[in-house]
């Protein structure tokens, strides 16, 4: 550990210059390169490690991430000087950009069509209402001026996704809360970012109705550019058979990161581009899905621990004895009133039971983007900045240990955890381009409805076979009566204008069983 640290110290001190623009920027030598390849592979072999204890515990991995930084830091074991808020901003806003990618497209737009009225009001509505009453509390209860009171009523009031469902994954729930979760998740970071961005700029805004204006025009580029990005890259690499299959995952993410880049240049909402997009190539039907899946999410887990870590180091933690309590008051106003408040508003037009009401303004977990928020002000010089950072980096720490462990409990106290939905399928596409057909390949998962089914069952349209099982490692040629079952993997060849009516049988199925039909789930409406 000491000659790590001693490794990591001296390649600090040699790129600081470089870092903050000071002096002579020295060169980098091959050997600063291998200390750097050493440090980082490390950082992330202990984060991997400690994802394995969080999710034990029930505690969102950003904690262990950030505790990484904080440890590496002037405070640490480390003793790393960092206190560039600058560089900080610029590497949480292309991690977030990753996050956003990987969230996007792992939405399912049949899991968010039904309740996207209601995260769309929650995210812009509801952000409102939590922005005014937090920065209330701030401002009342805790004496900040109202600039300082409403850049952290604005930092507080986007929620984190990987925050949320990495404690409620274990827990099944109504459709209806993990959708509004996911979507509304997905959608608040827009406003906000330029709500803190307006907040954070010299001058004041003359009139509310003009900043309103504003944030409705750069959401609706940023939605008409993510939307027309996602649409036409999907469409290309539908219709472009590529000659590697690598070559799939670097292109949708490439697709992603141009939506989020087109959209800002054009004083839209890159945030909302690159989420927006993200979606419809998630939902898309891509040929090599599952591995452009766990590509992107490679990336997320790369991003978050990145971040989290530089975030750790931007902190110095003997500052933070002052700010512990204005930042236990203000989250206390965030999420006993602030986040209730804004659930209630704009959930009422929807009629959505108290106990979703509930869990959902429990559920409301801030994670990266408002540390990543905080740092606006910082680099805007705004009077007071490094206290706000503090405030909201203690706030995310602490409501986040209190309420992390205890989601899953209160779900199960609220009896929204207790029935679970079937399994899904996962099914890669691999297109057959001079056969005009496709291979798919399907994995049947623990839970799903396809288990015990036979497959004449399947009751495939004409065009489309299964050509292959492989169980227990051994494969075979089925025959129509041959019994599918948990853990089998199938090989179905389509042809091309059959292509997406056998997967929406094949879905069907393992959502209602050999009685498709009949429940009313023959695919016709299922989808990714």
């Amino acid at each position: 550990m000491g000659a790590v640290r001693r490794s990591l110290g001296s390649c600090v001190r040699e790129l600081a210059p470089l870092r903050t623009g000071q002096g002579r920027e020295p060169p980098l030598t091959v050997h600063h390169l291998n200390q750097l390849l050493l440090v980082c592979s490390v950082v992330l072999l202990v984060a991997v490690a400690a994802v394995r204890i969080s999710s034990r515990s029930g505690l969102p991995s950003l904690l262990v991430y950030l505790a990484i930084g904080v440890l590496m830091g002037q405070d640490g074991i480390g003793e790393i000087h960092f206190n560039s808020a600058a560089v900080t901003q610029v590497m949480g806003y292309a991690a977030l950009v990753v996050i956003l990618a990987e969230g996007g497209l792992g939405t399912k737009w049949k899991a968010i069509r039904p309740v996207l009225a209601s995260a769309s009001v929650l995210a812009t509505a509801g952000v409102a209402v939590s922005v005014g009453v937090t920065a209330a509390g701030a401002h009342y209860l805790v004496g900040l001026e109202w600039r300082q009171a409403l850049i952290i009523g604005a930092v507080v009031s986007s929620t984190d996704a990987a925050a949320v469902f990495s404690v409620l994954r274990r827990v099944p729930l109504p459709a209806r809360v993990t959708g509004t979760l996911e979507a509304e998740s997905g959608f608040n970071d827009a406003p906000v970012v330029i709500l803190v961005i307006a907040f954070s700029t010299a001058g004041r805004v003359e009139h509310w109705y003009v900043l309103l204006g504003e944030i409705t025009l750069e959401l609706a580029i940023g939605a008409a550019i993510g939307l027309a990005v996602g649409w036409f890259g999907s469409w290309g690499l539908k219709h472009v058979a590529l000659p590697a299959s690598g070559l799939y995952p670097i292109a949708v993410m490439a697709i992603a990161v141009t939506a989020y880049a087109a959209g800002a240049l054009a004083h839209g909402s890159g945030f909302l581009a690159v989420y927006l997009a993200s979606m419809v190539l998630g939902n898309a039907k891509l040929p090599h899905w599952p591995a452009t899946r766990g590509f992107a999410e490679g990336l997320g887990w790369i991003a978050q621990i990145g971040m989290f870590v530089v975030l750790g180091l931007l902190v110095t933690p003997h500052e933070l004895g002052d700010d512990v309590w204005p930042a236990l008051v203000i989250g206390l106003a965030l999420t006993m009133v602030a986040r209730p408040l804004s659930v209630v508003f704009s959930l009422a037009p929807f009629r959505v039971p108290w106990q979703e009401q509930t869990l959902m303004s429990w559920a409301g977990l801030r994670g990266a983007v408002p540390i990543i928020l905080a740092t606006i002000p910082m680099v805007n010089g705004v009077p007071g900045s490094r206290r706000i950072f503090n405030i909201v980096f203690v706030l995310v720490v602490v409501y986040t240990l209190v309420q992390g462990p205890t989601l899953p409990w209160l779900a199960r106290t609220l009896r929204l955890g207790e029935h679970g939905e079937a399994a899904d399928l996962g099914i890669e596409s691999a297109p057959l381009e001079r056969l005009r057909g496709h291979l798919l390949s399907i994995s049947v998962p623990e839970g799903s409805r396809m288990h015990g089914v036979e497959v004449s069952e399947l009751r495939l349209p004409p065009g489309a076979a299964v050509t292959l099982v492989v169980r227990e490692e051994e494969s075979f040629v089925p025959l129509p009566s041959t019994v599918l079952r948990r853990g089998d993997e199938l090989l179905v060849v389509a042809t091309d204008p059959v292509r997406d009516a056998a997967e929406r049988r094949l879905r069907a199925v393992a959502h209602g069983g050999k009685l498709a039909g009949w429940l009313g789930t023959n695919g016709a409406g299922s989808s990714r």
